[in-house]
């Protein structure tokens, strides 16, 4: 059970270090390999004329605010969001200035759902470097009792079923971590990809 334990622990302390070590400096709780990029910049995915009022109109325009909430939805397939806005734009009386409408729309909403899980991830960073500490402490309170005598069997047990949970929530935490670092560049994609479909339906 002791070697089980020390096992488990050094694995959910070794994971804590490999996400220090993998963050930004600028950004000490950020916990993913991939640079943290806080926001899209509209350079980066937009090659279309300026936005202008645009930017703060979208949100007035009942049709666009509502496909604006499917297109940068996760769940809606890239290429049946792709189409959804040629079959928009098509039917515009005003294409370009309903494009516009539309990408400021996108524009907004998924760097707001970026920031969000950015966020998220910064507080599961936190939490995972809190257990890991926690983890150790607990880690030598069980060795210390391991090596007493008279042994205390009963307080042995209690502390060794609880290292072995809070080390697997750890571990499930860093699983999901992993996950959800690929969720921001997922966005940045979907992002450009509906950017270029706006664009070339203006042409």
């Amino acid at each position: 059970m002791m070697s089980r334990i020390v096992v488990m622990a050094a694995l959910a302390l070794a994971l804590s270090g490999t996400a220090a070590r993998a963050a930004d400096p600028r950004y000490p709780d950020w916990p993913c390999t991939q640079a943290k990029v806080p926001v899209i910049s509209l350079a980066a995915v937009w090659a279309g004329p300026a936005l202008d009022d645009a930017e703060t109109k979208w949100k007035d325009d009942a049709k666009v605010s509502a496909l604006v909430a499917k297109l940068s939805a996760r769940k809606t397939p890239l290429d049946e969001a792709e189409k959804s806005v040629k079959d928009f734009l098509a039917g515009s009386t005003d294409k370009t200035a309903n494009a516009k409408l539309l990408f400021a729309g996108l524009f907004d909403t998924l760097n707001a759902q970026r920031s969000q899980v950015m966020s998220g991830l910064e507080r599961v960073s936190r939490k995972q470097r809190e257990a890991a500490d926690k983890i150790r402490e607990e880690t030598l309170a069980l060795q210390a009792l391991q090596g007493a005598t008279p042994r205390d069997e009963a307080k042995v047990e209690a502390l060794s079923n609880e290292l072995i949970w809070k080390t697997r929530i750890f571990e499930d935490r860093h699983k999901v971590v992993r996950f959800v670092c690929e969720v921001p560049t997922t966005i940045d994609q979907r992002l450009f990809a509906l950017g270029r479909v706006i664009q070339q339906e203006m042409e």
